[in-house]
């Protein structure tokens, strides 16, 4: 499939950003999906893609996530997200994020990055050098830092409403809970399980991560290939995507599937699969949220206090979706499209009538805050 053919079959992209500066290796891409309500605002993802096309796929997918994301919590921004192609154990150095920084800067607050999979604190420090469009930046410089604990705590928040709408109760004491991959959400979900007193059992592909959280917090260990299909009440997939497919489907165990991994199904119909085999999905941009709503407080100028209080939103959030769900029949996962479309339209139409204050512009904050 061509370049142009993969773009149209994902739909809807206002932009796609090819990125290239040969003397620091840097091969990038930066998609745009919907700027309706807001800047498109989307972490950068440095991954050893096989391909430049499956790199392609994975930056439109995600982008397009992040629209609805945004949308679904209540978030005045747009869709958008970039991938660097590289080895990010080998492969990373100050001049490959600053000359994506310059690529950030050349976009005018159209897209704002942030910290993604394969990338940390250090490096938006370094695209910060080059462009103001940047969040989740070190605390020294006005940031909030790493933004993974506040998706972990709006993952905790959706996995609650989840509980209570499938156990009828929202706490996890005594609940088994599967935790998939401990990278920086998965790691902050498993402080916080412990401290709601829930029975942990979870794995890693790097064991030394697996053996550091066996020994703080008692958990049990798993094989990375079985964790999907053990036994307990809620499966929280936090590594990488499309782990709910044709054949996972069948052997997966837990009534509940509420977790921080991006693009969780393989296909939308397995969405539907989920419903019909009576397991509760928390669609994933609903209650993965948290770090997204962090980081638009940051562009307010940030208040810890505040970002905490939203990532609590989640819990509602997720609710308002399973309502839609059981009033129109439909899976979770399409009735949490149908709740960030419907914003999309109501508030895409009041931006273009009336440039109020919910659609102020982020240059000015940024502007200002850097002053």
């Amino acid at each position: 499939m061509g370049t142009f053919e993969a773009i149209a079959k994902h739909g809807g992209h206002e932009e796609v950003i090819f990125c290239h500066d040969p003397d620091v290796g840097l091969k990038a891409i930066i998609a745009i999906h919907n700027t309706a309500l807001g800047p498109a605002l989307g972490g950068t993802r440095m991954w050893n893609y096989k391909t430049e096309e499956e790199a392609l796929t994975d930056v439109l997918r995600l982008s397009k996530g992040m629209t609805y994301k945004a949308s679904a919590a209540g978030l005045n921004l747009g869709g958008g997200k970039a991938v660097i192609m590289g080895d990010p154990k080998t492969q990373k150095s100050e001049g490959l994020f600053r000359a994506f920084g310059q690529f950030v800067n050349s976009l005018n607050g159209k897209y704002i990055t942030a910290e993604d999979v394969g990338t940390s604190v250090n490096d938006m420090e370094n695209i910060f050098m080059e462009t103001p469009w940047v969040t989740g930046i070190p605390k020294d410089f006005g940031g909030s830092g790493d933004p993974s604990p506040y998706t972990a705590h709006g993952v905790l928040m959706g996995m609650k409403a989840a509980a209570k709408w499938q156990y009828g109760t929202d706490s996890l004491k005594g609940m088994r809970i599967a935790v998939q991959g401990l990278g920086n959400v998965g790691t902050n979900l498993v402080k916080y399980l412990a401290e709601e007193g829930a029975s942990i059992i979870a794995s890693d592909i790097d064991p030394v991560k697996v053996k550091m959280h066996q020994a703080t917090y008692k958990i049990d260990v798993a094989d990375s290939d079985q964790i999907l299909f053990a036994e307990c009440d809620i499966l929280a997939p936090c590594a990488m995507g499309a782990v709910v497919d044709d054949v996972s489907i069948q052997k997966i165990k837990a009534k509940v599937i509420a977790g921080g991994a991006n693009n969780q199904l393989a296909e939308p119909r397995h969405g539907d699969m989920l419903r019909e085999l009576g397991i509760l999905y928390a669609p994933d941009y609903v209650i993965n949220a948290g770090g997204l709503m962090n980081v638009f407080v940051e562009l307010e100028g940030y208040s810890h206090e505040r970002a905490w209080d939203k990532t609590r939103k989640v819990y509602d959030n997720v609710w308002k979706v399973l309502e839609i769900a059981k009033r129109d029949g439909v899976g979770t996962h399409r009735a949490a499209d149908r709740m960030a479309e419907a914003r999309i339209q109501t508030i895409g139409k009041l931006k273009q009538r009336h440039q109020g204050k919910s659609s102020r512009n982020f240059t000015t904050l940024r502007e200002v805050n850097n002053r």
